[in-house]
């Protein structure tokens, strides 16, 4: 993650019993009372189900999305299943978090019916048109996170972490970050790399000792495996100093005799990391290179590093982690310098997944022209925040963190036009930060300043151990929580208005609709298979549907 110094622009149901002859006069109260007590509780009942408010602590208050088939995270969701054949008209289910206080509120069910009309605005959904398919959703494992986790008692701890992993009773992120070594949220102690120890090109001083610690980010990341399963990749802001030019004079590139070294040392980071049973799924080689604020490298020495150095190590160790390009600063940067070393289809053939950083806020069409030029190969938005001070359009500076739940908008937008645009992936910075934004690591020479106050999606006061939930935390569960990795986005068309939508197919036949509301209360007609149903959308709010 850069500075602030670095951009301006952050049932009941009843049961049948035998036909007994019951003396009526002998049970008369008793079954008059019988009759006011199921009157009464499915009164209540029915109130209840029109407008459950989303709770990470309580089982009866969740979509049913379940965990309990291993191979599948997408492929059991139990609570939402409709069987085509009792009916031609789908029950759709329906999620709302909106200012009026709805946080992922299940609401009333709502039918299809045999009708198609012309109301101003219209959602047309056709399943039979497919585009990308999603990887998945979440944000980033850091130091400071796990130092404002380990504030918490345990019962607290966990319930914050099912509200972030669980399918059933939380956000179910599924695709998440973690740093190689140090970064500017590695809070726990000073700067460090894996191996510190100069000149040892063989690694024989090599140790994640550090990410072992209680605020280390192994346990960090296995804290969380106990209440979800996700994707894990990874990237490097700086190799150890020692194989650099000269940190010190601000000459980051990477000396080419530690070649071998380097890709020794990304093997060995997997393996200590599998040992302790964390997959690496995916390895960024290096964080916004090419930039000057980090490890200073070029796309076409990356492309030299990973086809002469990585691939084969790793192919030699039996390493299956997937190597991706690089994290582009930006989507424009991406655009600009990516096709250089893609461009060849020889090399493009060895690149799992193009990342891209967001801190251009708003350039989609370089998503959509990546995306066109290599239809094959994954987009990730592998990062993005505010920082402290940053001028962040439409806001201007502001202070963070930021409590209000109507920023969320801001980041719902940019996660739903990102993913209309063409990406699979979508991931934030930090996931867990305290009441200043922090802690953070200061270390100028790497790029980190005195002041590096960030955003979270979740906010822990570390003095009163209260936990808050941002605006982004919802706008970002309307999407994790229920296109699920496999999904693939489908075609979703018409006349919106104000509505920003997205629909998605999950691989056990679920649509999913997301809808983000950017004006006042609207009323919308959602026509899928020949076959309507109207909705009304709260003002400012984000609604998914569930068919």
């Amino acid at each position: 993650m850069k500075s602030i110094h670095q951009y301006v622009p952050i049932a009941f149901r009843a049961r049948n019993r035998a036909d007994k002859q019951i003396p009526l006069r002998q049970n008369k109260f008793p079954l008059l009372a019988v009759v006011i007590i199921l009157v009464f509780g499915l009164s209540i009942s029915g109130f209840y189900k029109q407008n459950v408010l989303f709770s990470c602590n309580k089982t009866n208050q969740s979509s049913g999305i379940s965990d309990s088939n291993p191979s599948s995270l997408d492929e059991n969701i139990s609570a939402l299943n409709w069987n085509t054949k009792q009916t031609a008209f789908p029950q759709v289910q329906v999620y709302v978090s909106s200012p009026e206080g709805d946080r992922l509120a299940k609401k009333e069910s709502v039918a299809f019916i045999n009708k198609r009309t012309d109301k101003k605005n219209r959602i047309l959904i056709d399943e039979s048109s497919t585009f990308q398919q999603i990887e998945g959703f979440g944000a980033s494992f850091n130091e400071a996170g796990m130092i404002c986790l380990n504030s918490l008692n345990s019962r607290q701890a966990d319930s914050l972490l099912q509200c972030l992993f669980d399918t059933v009773n939380g956000a179910g992120f599924s695709l998440m970050k973690t740093p190689l070594a140090a970064c500017d949220f590695s809070s726990a102690g000073p700067w460090y790399s894996y191996n510190d120890t100069p000149g040892d090109t063989a690694m024989l001083h090599f140790s994640i000792e550090r990410d072992l610690g209680p605020n280390g980010l192994v346990n960090y990341i296995k804290k969380a495996q106990l209440f979800g399963r996700f994707t894990l990749h990874t990237t490097m802001d700086f190799p150890p100093d020692w194989m650099l030019y000269s940190l010190k004079k601000g000459e980051k590139h990477i000396k080419p005799e530690y070649y071998n070294a380097l890709a020794k040392y990304f093997a060995l980071y997997i393996k200590a990391y599998k040992s302790e049973g964390i997959n690496i799924d995916y390895l960024s080689p290096l964080n916004e290179p090419d930039n000057g604020w980090y490890t200073n490298v070029t796309y076409e020495a990356i492309k030299n590093i990973t086809w002469h150095y990585i691939l084969p190590f790793f192919r030699k160790e039996n390493i299956s982690t997937r190597i991706q390009l690089g994290e582009a600063v930006n989507r424009s940067e991406g655009l600009k310098k990516i096709p250089a070393v893609l461009d060849d289809p020889e090399f493009r053939q060895v690149i799992s997944t193009i990342t891209v950083h967001g801190y251009d806020w708003n350039r989609f069409d370089a998503i959509a022209e990546l995306h066109k030029k290599y239809p094959d190969i994954p987009i990730w938005m592998s990062e993005v925040c505010y920082a402290q001070a940053s001028n962040i359009p439409p806001h201007g500076p502001r202070k963070v963190p930021v409590y209000d739940f109507s920023d969320g908008q801001f980041w719902g937008n940019m996660i739903m036009n990102d993913i209309k645009s063409g990406a699979s992936g979508w991931i934030y910075w930090n996931m867990i930060l305290d009441e200043n934004g922090g802690p953070w690591l200061v270390s100028k020479e790497h790029g980190n300043p005195e002041n590096n106050a960030q955003h979270p999606v979740v906010i822990i006061n570390r003095q009163t151990k209260q936990v808050h939930y941002t605006g982004l935390y919802y706008y970002l569960a309307h999407f994790s929580k229920f296109v699920r990795p496999g999904a693939y986005r489908i075609k979703a068309t018409g006349n919106p208005g104000k509505l920003n939508f997205a629909a998605f197919l999950n691989s056990n036949g679920k649509k999913v609709l997301v809808v983000i509301n950017n004006d006042k209360k609207t009323e919308g007609s959602i026509q899928w298979n020949n076959q309507e149903m109207v909705y009304t959308f709260h003002a400012h709010s984000v609604t998914t549907l569930v068919w």
